[in-house]
């Protein structure tokens, strides 16, 4: 799939053209300039073909950290197939920019000059200084009112392959509204029979269309300013991918990468990792972080597994726990990593003794795996690899039906659920309908009468026989009948 970098200087509205052929707000724009840091990505359509798109940070050396955007910019453009080079139509023609349009130019791939902000007569004189820059193919904007942008889209359009037909996946809430019609048992050979008909459908039905063997395994990585998120995240991908600096909130726009391996069978899977803007205490976060952290909890939305990143030399705090808190909401595999280890003198003790505490203090996230690196010198990195795909295997895991079953009625023997106003309360069977998490309908007689110290009581008895280290486990009480209240 053919790529495309937009380039230039801050505010020239390179992150509102990005959203404009995007279709929707991807990137974060503001008049703050300056805005786009990072080079931000979207798979976008161009009428019936497919490409990749890149808002790249602003070309600026005033200071550190804009030296870094530029130089992260820069290299992007190499790797991109297609340049979009943007300027600012309200300013006379820089020499600095004539000079990277040239040298970019030198590349020997499809370039074109967009100058923006042409919004009127006069601003159009202006525009045609930029003649000078001895540009092949060039396009007079206002991203604003949406004027010129058809004519850049056809430009692109030439440029890129037609696309492959791609799958469709099908939703199964039809599937667990049906199940609550299949209540009326007459003996326990009619309830295994049928048992093992849902379990058919399940592994026709669901399994196929559910392909997560093939798809990429979308990977989170969340935590507070300046614990490391994005020097993790050029360490995962093992290139400078994101920009590293010591100011608190580099990061705004979510950064996404992709690295293929190979793993179990010599099969190759593809992780995409999105380093998420650091989220700051309520009270400190101003102007655009308060569109970042949006951003954050929509990545999350979409995400397999969040990497919680906490700093090992500073201890965790209340903030940490809140950001655990939305790695739990949307129901993420999740693996704690403790970062930074290098800066303290700590040994295997000291090692226990702080996976006790995140497991006392988070413990809705008692199911995570833990593990110490340092992203800055990349010790460890590559081990979290590996616990990625152990997770994503648990988290995508089709439970056997007849072990699930044998499980819950041993448990009910073990400890039968409380009675309601003296009735009993019975658990008929389990069965799974959905994956990523794993989510049980527990069919019963009286849904409303299971408490939740029963419900993670059946939970702790199921995590025993199953290993679903990594991944939330999600039970749901369901009426035998769709005429019963419960």
């Amino acid at each position: 799939m053919k790529t495309i970098i937009l380039i230039g200087r801050p505010n020239v509205g390179k992150s509102s053209l990005f959203n404009r052929l995007a279709g929707r707000r991807v990137a974060i724009t503001s008049d703050i300039a300056g805005t786009t840091r990072d080079t931000n990505r979207a798979k976008i359509s161009i009428d019936d073909r497919d490409c990749i798109i890149s808002d790249s940070g602003g070309l600026d050396e005033s200071n550190e950290l804009w030296r870094a955007v530029r130089k992260n910019s820069l290299e992007a453009a190499q790797n991109a197939d297609i340049i979009i080079f943007m300027v600012d139509g309200k300013l006379y023609p820089d020499e600095v920019d004539k000079k990277i349009f040239y040298e970019l130019s030198k590349l020997k791939k499809p370039i074109c000059l967009a100058i923006n902000k042409v919004d009127s007569k006069k601003d159009e004189l202006r525009a045609n200084e930029f003649l000078s820059f001895g540009a092949k193919k060039l396009f007079w904007l206002s991203v604003s009112h949406n004027c010129g942008t058809d004519e850049l889209r056809a430009w692109i359009y030439q440029h890129l392959e037609p696309n492959q037909n791609e799958k469709i996946e099908q939703d199964f809430d039809e599937y667990l509204q049906s199940l609550d019609e299949n209540g009326q048992y007459l003996n326990q050979n009619q309830l295994n029979d049928d048992i093992a008909e849902l379990s058919d459908i399940l592994r026709d039905e669901i399994s196929p269309n559910e392909d997560y063997e093939n798809k990429d395994i979308k990977v989170g990585i969340v935590g507070r300013v300046n614990v490391g998120k994005s020097s993790l995240l050029n360490a995962l991908v093992k290139k400078q991918r994101s920009v590293v600096s010591q100011i608190d909130g580099t990061t705004i726009d979510p950064v996404n990468e992709k690295i293929s391996l190979p793993c179990k069978q010599n099969k190759i899977k593809t992780f995409e990792f999105i380093d998420t803007a650091g989220i700051r205490r309520r009270g400190k976060i101003d102007g655009i972080e308060k569109y970042a952290l949006l951003r954050t909890q929509k990545i999350l939305e979409n995400a397999d597994i969040a990497l919680l990143i906490l700093d090992a030399s500073e201890g965790i705090n209340e903030l940490d726990e809140r950001i655990a808190g939305l790695a739990s909401k949307h129901e993420l595999g999740v693996i704690i990593v403790l970062n930074k280890w290098d800066k303290i003198s700590a040994d295997e003790k000291a090692f226990d003794k702080i996976c006790l505490e995140i497991k006392d203090r988070f413990k809705f996230l008692s199911y995570a795996p833990i593990i110490s690196i340092s992203a800055f010198g990349g010790k460890r990195v590559h081990k979290i690899y590996d616990l990625i795909l152990s997770v994503y295997e648990n988290y995508t895991q089709k439970l056997q039906t007849a072990k699930l079953n044998e499980i819950l009625t041993k448990a009910q023997i073990k400890h039968p659920p409380a009675r309601e106003h003296g009735r009993v309360v019975k658990i008929y069977y389990g069965v799974q309908f959905s994956f990523a998490p794993p989510r049980i309908a527990l069919i019963t007689n009286k849904p409303r009468a299971l408490h939740f110290s029963y419900m993670r009581y059946l939970q702790n008895q199921i995590r025993q026989n199953f290993n679903l280290t990594g991944t939330p486990l999600v039970l749901i009480p369901k009426n035998k009948n769709k005429d019963e209240s419960g």
